[in-house]
């Protein structure tokens, strides 16, 4: 913007030097410099106008696409975790097991048994709970049916890009009531998708805090500092999720 007021400030001394001090002869070159500079200001206003609207843009499409990457990672984490106790930091893990790991369908029912009270002498009732093993189910199956798209979760869908980017993935532990809990992070650099967009927009969207935005530099699902599997995403990028 400081540009352009400064153009601006030319245009109008450039108009006052034509009227006060410019020989009639060459006014057609003044006024044609003027008339280009009149749409260079144009262009410019125009652009600055337009250009954080094109950004934003580009910038929820291309997130949507990130989001939608990071719900499989999150759901095939979640899936790791309740068949083998933890979760994975590693894509090559994750994939191979989507492809071979099963769930285990069970039932609960109630039920009860009687036991010898020592202290009173008399048989009692007591309630259990039993989990009967229905069977087993395909991981694959059950996550993805017979859609193949978890092979590719790990890259980052940016269009246009030659080189592919990877999502970052790990995981750690944290301690709650002297209980070791397992967590796991996934996440993207902003800068890393909006690669081939203005700079100082990026830089302001890295530093955004906002209830209707992706805030900080980041788009993740998980964390390491805290015990949380949900992504730090608003709701907008949930509408008409199918999950």
């Amino acid at each position: 913007m400081l540009s352009i007021l400064l153009v601006l400030i030319l245009a109008i001394l450039l108009a006052y030097a034509v009227v006060k001090y410019i020989p009639l002869k060459i006014k057609w070159l003044i006024n044609l410099t003027l008339i280009l500079i009149s749409l260079f200001l144009g262009y410019k206003i125009y652009n600055s106008i337009y250009e954080p609207v094109r950004f934003n843009t580009i910038k929820v499409k291309r997130y949507q696409k990130v989001v939608d990457h990071l719900k499989d990672i999150r759901e095939a984490e979640l899936a790791h975790r309740e068949v083998t106790g933890d979760y994975t930091a590693s894509f090559d893990s994750l994939v191979k097991f989507i492809d071979t790991a099963k769930f285990v369908i069970t039932q609960q029912r109630d039920s009860s048994y009687k036991y010898f009270d020592k202290a009173y002498g008399i048989e009692k009732d007591k309630d259990t709970v039993i989990i009967d093993t229905l069977g087993f189910a395909s991981v694959k199956d059950s996550l993805f049916k017979n859609d193949n798209r978890y092979k590719e979760m790990m890259w980052v869908p940016i269009p246009g890009r030659e080189k592919q980017v990877k999502f970052e993935l790990k995981k750690g532990y944290l301690r709650k009531s002297n209980v070791k809990l397992p967590v796991f992070v996934a996440r993207v650099d902003k800068a890393e998708v909006l690669y081939d967009q203005p700079k100082d927009l990026v830089a302001q969207e890295k530093n955004i805090r906002s209830t209707k935005e992706i805030n900080g530099p980041y788009i993740q699902v998980g964390s390491l500092d805290e015990v949380n599997d949900s992504g730090n995403w608003p709701k907008l990028y949930d509408i008409g999720d199918n999950k």
